[in-house]
């Protein structure tokens, strides 16, 4: 997943120098070092017990729990998973932002 990310910064012209993960096991483990490594990625972890330091990530998982994964009950994980790249597209491309509320309620 790494080199996928690091691939798809790269194509868009974003050079990837750290990456901040929690404290999972798979990040401490010799593949995660090497991976990060070969691609010269310094990895760094959030403190334990401290969500806020990855608030976005916290906030984006529960949303996807919320608005994905329990929102609707599927068939089987294959569904959901087919779900999902819609479900993605419609929260990056198509959800209202503050911004855009404001906006529209400055301009009524």
């Amino acid at each position: 997943m790494l080199r996928q990310a690091t691939g798809w910064f790269a194509a868009r012209g974003v050079t990837a120098r750290r990456v901040l993960t929690d404290n999972g096991g798979c990040y401490h483990s010799r593949d995660w070092a090497m991976s990060c490594a070969e691609l010269g990625v310094n990895p760094k972890r959030t403190w334990p017990y401290r969500p806020q330091t990855n608030g976005k990530v916290e906030r984006f998982k529960r949303t996807v729990g919320s608005e994905w994964a329990f929102a609707q009950s599927f068939i089987g994980e294959a569904a959901r998973r087919t779900a999902f790249p819609d479900w993605l597209h419609l929260y990056n491309h198509h959800q209202p932002t503050p911004a855009s509320e404001v906006i529209h309620l400055s301009a009524a």
